[in-house]
């Protein structure tokens, strides 16, 4: 029997374009398109990809449910034994197209699905629960070793065998817990490992703990009458029509924007590229979200010195972590420079 498998992918690796065509609407193509030919090679004749999807990361991200539909709905007319997303790698929006279709596929027809993503990606927390995602390099030079891995677990999954752990076949770890017996208690364990990590000795925890990062806060402002307060948003606020086309979800870019003068962010001159919450009260009144009106109030009542020229804006929702970083360290180094002494940071 050979299985008949759909594929799904962006614009960038259908061929098509890049930023430039991210608002393409979803197409399909009947066969291998793109990464479809090293999947084709991967599944060794057991199965073939029958069709591709092709979506645009941003019309994806501004029609979610309705383009979930539609790929649903065309896996469905095919017949398909398994569907596949992907490889996603870090690329932020993409990833979360990969996982919500994955993830939508499964839900409505019942078939196997699996997707490929960098750890860090947020369609891999998002979505990890609702499909296999098996663990990608940050970017496309991890195609080769992401695409055969993919292949393997979709055909097992097809196949109905038995799927082992994370670490056996490469898949990031979905959070379901399974009842385990062993010989000994979990007191007894737990000395054992404590006792090999005393004296520097290889061991494999049960249970890993979430890592947070840890920023040690800065000293308070001393003399905030003649401070330098810079804002800064993850509330997408930027001028009318979004001159730097900051994505709605999976940001990959941040404003910078001059306030020289402005005491209001009024409408019709500002408005929330943002796509993770109701934006008709943040287009009424951006204020709401970046609140300029009462910082000109507490500069001019002298509460503070002066409030920084430019603000900083990008979308939180489903950024990955790694952009995140690299915008708050380009950002902050601005301010720096800028001499700016204390900064708001706004959320939604």
């Amino acid at each position: 029997m050979t299985y008949r498998v759909v594929h799904y992918i962006n614009q960038f690796f259908a061929g098509i374009g890049g930023e430039e065509k991210a608002d393409i609407k979803p197409e399909v193509r009947e066969g291998v398109v793109g990464p479809g030919m090293a999947l084709k090679g991967a599944f060794k004749g057991e199965a073939e990809v029958v069709a591709t999807i092709i979506c645009g990361d941003n019309y994806f991200a501004d029609n979610i449910d309705s383009t979930s539909e539609f790929v649903a709905e065309t896996v469905k007319k095919f017949e398909a034994d398994g569907f596949v997303a992907g490889p996603g790698f870090n690329a932020g929006r993409y990833g979360t197209a990969c996982g919500a279709v994955c993830t939508a596929v499964g839900e409505k027809l019942g078939i196997p699905t699996v997707t490929a993503l960098y750890p860090e990606n947020p369609g891999a927390e998002m979505y990890k629960k609702g499909t296999y995602v098996i663990e990608a390099a940050d970017s496309a030079r991890g195609m080769g070793k992401a695409v055969p891995a993919m292949a393997s677990l979709l055909l097992k999954l097809m196949k109905g065998e038995p799927i082992g752990t994370p670490e056996e076949e490469g898949y990031i770890e979905k959070g379901v817990r399974i009842n385990m017996f062993y010989e000994k208690v979990g007191a007894e364990r737990a000395i054992d490992m404590l006792i090999k990590k005393l004296k520097g000795e290889p061991f494999k925890t049960e249970y890993k703990l979430p890592v947070f990062d840890r920023v040690d806060p800065r000293p308070a402002i001393k003399d905030m009458a003649h401070a330098k307060v810079a804002i800064v948003t993850s509330g997408g606020i930027v001028p009318f029509g979004n001159p730097d086309h900051i994505a709605a979800s999976s940001a990959q870019n941040y404003g910078e924007y001059d306030i020289t003068g402005v005491l209001d962010l009024k409408e019709g001159e500002y408005q929330t590229a943002h796509g993770g919450y109701d934006q008709t009260y943040a287009n009424q009144d951006a204020d709401r979200v970046l609140p300029v009106d009462v910082l000109r109030d507490l500069e001019k009542e002298g509460r503070i010195g002066s409030l920084h020229n430019l603000f900083y804006t990008t979308v939180g929702n489903g950024t990955a972590v790694a952009n995140a970083k690299k915008f708050g360290v380009e950002i902050g180094n601005k301010l720096k420079e800028a001499g700016v002494d204390a900064v708001i940071l706004t959320s939604t």
